[in-house]
């Protein structure tokens, strides 16, 4: 299955957070699976990194080091992303979750998210 981490779940897995869950543990573990991450993440925490956020516990470089060490693989954001938020009913307002969204519709793929809101978008969002 190609799964697609949302930033928090991604920050969990590289971290060893206690907050992952064993299910989405134990999917980013299977080596049946292909583990994407959005370069839109990497952005966020970039951002976030460089206003000095407390909750960010990681620059975009180191994250990105940490996601390739991992064997997660880069999803770029394409035209085909971009236009598919178009379509996304307003259910959430964040466009970082909106574009992860998007992407996951798109490639297809599932997006793994602890975020209810996110989950609202369908069967493509496994809510772990």
């Amino acid at each position: 299955m190609r799964l697609l981490l949302d930033t928090q779940i991604m920050l969990w897995a590289l971290t060893g957070s206690a907050r992952l869950g064993a299910a989405a543990r134990g999917l980013i573990a299977d080596p049946a699976n292909d583990i994407y991450v959005s370069t839109a993440s990497i952005w966020e925490i970039a951002i976030k990194h460089a206003l000095g956020r407390g909750d960010m516990p990681v620059s975009g470089a180191r994250a990105a080091e940490l996601c390739a060490a991992a064997g997660y693989r880069e999803l770029a954001v394409a035209w085909r992303h971009a236009v598919t938020v178009e379509t996304l009913p307003p259910l959430h307002a964040d466009p970082v979750d909106r574009i992860l969204v998007a992407q996951a519709l798109a490639e297809p793929m599932r997006l793994l998210s602890r975020d209810a809101a996110v989950a609202g978008y369908g069967a493509m969002v496994m809510a772990v």
